[in-house]
């Protein structure tokens, strides 16, 4: 069952992925305390997710803040070595590189997806989300090969 605005996030390990190796943490832990905005790609280096997804928050990151926004966090099944690599590449210091390395995040919240003919295996559907304090204010999910409801722009329209 996918997780809903007002629900409070379940709370499983994560890891934060970082030029210094990896942080493990959990989403409990992670989300407390804060107004995150997290966004989750199907996957690291894909095109979409490097093109359009990422940089849309490294570029919108000042705004996002200016409204309210103390975080800015990516999460996707990748492990946490190849999320670094991918924040140090086309991130920026304003997102937090989020590894989902077994998948628990993405099924947690019931927004994974089987991406096996594409040769990915289990991956998060594309989505992002207002996370306050661990509860989830808003919720955006993509519909199939879409990207629109998810990007930093639609959630500053919402901020």
């Amino acid at each position: 069952m996918t997780i809903e605005v007002g629900q409070k996030l379940p709370d499983v390990p994560l890891t934060i992925g970082t030029a210094d190796g990896p942080k493990p943490t959990t989403s409990g832990e992670y989300f407390a305390g804060k107004k995150v905005a997290l966004f989750a790609v199907p996957g690291a280096f894909t095109p979409t997710c490097s093109a359009r997804h990422l940089p849309s928050y490294v570029d919108k990151a000042a705004e996002l803040k200016a409204k309210g926004i103390d975080e800015i966090a990516c999460v996707s099944v990748n492990d946490p070595f190849v999320m670094a690599a991918w924040g140090e590449r086309d991130g920026s210091q304003d997102v937090t590189m989020l590894a989902d390395g077994n998948g628990q995040f993405a099924e947690a919240v019931g927004l994974e997806m089987d991406g096996s003919k594409f040769g990915m295996g289990k991956r998060s559907q594309r989505y992002s989300m207002i996370v306050n304090d661990g509860t989830v204010e808003q919720l955006n999910v993509e519909g199939p090969g879409e990207y629109r409801a998810s990007s930093a722009e639609h959630m500053l329209e919402q901020l």
